[in-house]
């Protein structure tokens, strides 16, 4: 099992940028792919990000390819989101995602991941 924790979320001006970081507790970290969703209020979560196990390979949502980075620290049980040229639609509580069983490289699926943090809220001001 294991346990995660967003940080760094706030308000931002569009255009400006924010990073977020993921904690997972635990001493299998690197068992589990990684992804970043949001939830605006109204809407369905949405996927955001996705870094396989070693960290190889990333796959974004097409909303926010070029603007978005996730990477992961194995060593130290971190995975990040870097958000640059945010938008207002880019507003929403950002969840992270950690799953194992069912996924064999990668998983754009919100279902497919077991354990999940609290979320943190990114507003973006027009």
């Amino acid at each position: 099992q294991v346990q995660l924790v967003e940080s760094g979320g706030g308000l931002v001006q569009a255009g400006g940028s924010l990073r977020l970081s993921c904690a997972a507790s635990g001493r299998t970290f690197s068992r589990y792919v990684m992804g970043w969703f949001r939830q605006a209020p109204g809407r369905e979560r949405d996927f955001v990000a996705t870094i396989t196990r070693s960290g190889g390979n990333t796959y974004y949502a097409d909303s926010v390819k070029g603007r978005f980075t996730i990477s992961r620290d194995n060593a130290k049980n971190t995975v990040d989101l870097e958000m640059n040229s945010l938008k207002p639609e880019d507003t929403a509580v950002y969840y992270c995602a950690a799953g194992d069983r069912g996924i064999y490289y990668y998983s754009l699926i919100a279902h497919e991941y077991a354990y999940w943090g609290q979320g943190t809220q990114v507003t973006v001001s027009s």
